[in-house]
């Protein structure tokens, strides 16, 4: 009942225009205070802070600088470029573009937010001078940076490895084959709204093109070999790779001439504001969960799971339903860290492996991501668009649906996310 009253407290919050982060930190203001009366409020900036400030999370600030470094030094540009003239023969092939483009980006910042930020400032305007509504600009840019976050590195799995410890390099290579299926699936999706709305043909196929492209792009390919044969190799850290992912986005961007100080001090301040966007929802929802925890209300959840069931099958259908359910009102970095200790006890004692599970949760924030009212992905590419949310998630519920049917098959056929992670650790 208390999840419901916040829920809709939240709802109508939005509603009237209020800022989301903004929001949530009300309704937990006030939730806290009726619990707990007002001299609960002095803790009020200690937990905010700490909620914003743990380790883990400086990878965020961290891909994101990354990823705004990529923006605009022009290897955004190139990879797009290369992309393009990949798939731009197929009707329709800009919004393919744009999806084989996010799932690349997502190697390399590891943030939904930053992956939409980035590539949708660039290929959102491009599809609507093509003639591509906007909304499916947005839709399209929005889903795909979401399912992008289950592909090495991602910074939900980061969280999650740390905080269920687990290990991150086998959550990362469980993230490959889900990763790969949904975004071939919405690809597809994407070619049959072209077809049926007559959306544009990009260019002829060029074979000299594609190779011009992948030359200009060769040194922004090795950026994901750099962070990601750095953390497989087990030389730095998730949160260190994120800082190599920034020096060797520098690096390359000071080979391509692209970058100097104009282009660094954008980069910084691009990248400063979409992390105050991202760690102020953090922080907001640290207030949200820490009445959730004192008040036990996932516990008490947790515990009617496992009172009225052991069987596995119907305990991932019940937690994922939950997640979903936390996914709509609570960031994923938030969601995890308040969750996943919670539940794991529930997840040892019925059997299910917590690697299996980590992209299980992944998958169901990604799908937090398009759902208002907290749909940060979302509301960053409808900013981007210029257009609202209702417009675009009547299109992007069709790109939701191609989300959940990934869930369900990682959910039960535990062969897709495990088979690599069986075949190389175990």
């Amino acid at each position: 009942m208390a999840l419901l009253i916040m829920f809709l407290a939240m709802a109508a919050l939005v509603m009237i225009n209020v800022p989301i982060a903004i929001a949530l930190g009300v309704v937990g203001i006030v939730a806290m205070v009726a619990a707990g009366g007002i001299d609960t409020l002095v803790n009020l900036p200690l937990i905010m802070f700490s909620g914003a400030t743990s380790f883990p999370l400086l990878a965020i600030p961290l891909f994101i600088l990354a990823g705004a470094i990529m923006n605009s030094t022009g290897i955004s540009r190139r990879l797009i470029a290369f992309a393009s003239a990949l798939l731009g023969f197929v009707r329709g092939g800009l919004s393919m573009v744009n999806i084989g483009a996010s799932m690349f980006f997502a190697e390399i910042s590891g943030s939904a937010v930053a992956d939409v930020a980035a590539l949708g400032s660039i290929l959102i305007p491009a599809m609507k001078k093509k003639g591509y509504p906007a909304a499916f600009s947005a839709a399209v840019t929005s889903s795909s940076a979401s399912l992008a976050i289950i592909i090495p590195p991602s910074i939900p799995m980061i969280l999650y490895a740390a905080m269920s410890d687990s290990s991150v390099v086998q959550l990362f290579v469980a993230g490959i084959v889900p990763g790969i299926i949904g975004g071939v699936a919405m690809m597809a999706l994407a070619y049959w709204f072209a077809v049926r709305y007559h959306y544009p043909v990009e260019e002829v196929f060029q074979l000299k093109r594609l190779w011009s492209t992948f030359k200009d792009a060769g040194l922004a390919f090795l950026l994901p070999f750099i962070i990601l044969g750095g953390i497989f190799g087990g030389l730095v850290t998730a949160t260190e790779g994120a800082g190599l992912a920034v020096l060797a986005a520098m690096v390359i961007g000071l080979i391509y001439r692209e970058l100097d100080w104009q282009h660094l001090k954008k980069a910084i301040i691009d990248g400063g504001i979409q992390t105050a966007v991202v760690m102020l929802l953090v922080a907001a929802s640290a207030l949200l969960g820490t009445y959730l925890t004192e008040a036990q209300v996932p516990q008490d959840l947790a515990r009617a799971i496992s009172t009225w069931t052991n069987d596995p099958i119907v305990v991932l259908a019940l937690l994922n339903v939950f997640f979903l359910a936390i996914g709509l009102f609570l960031h994923s970095a938030a969601a995890i860290i308040l969750v996943v200790p919670i539940v794991m006890p529930l997840i040892n004692t019925v059997g299910i492996d917590p690697v299996h599970f980590g992209v299980i949760v992944t998958l169901n924030l990604a799908i937090g991501q398009q759902t208002p009212p907290v749909a940060s992905v979302l509301i960053t590419a409808c900013s981007i668009a210029k257009t609202d949310i209702w417009s675009v998630s009547k299109i992007n519920i069709y790109f939701i649906a191609v989300l959940l049917s990934v869930l369900l098959l990682v959910t039960y056929v535990p062969i897709v996310p495990m088979g690599l992670v069986e075949l190389f650790y175990r």
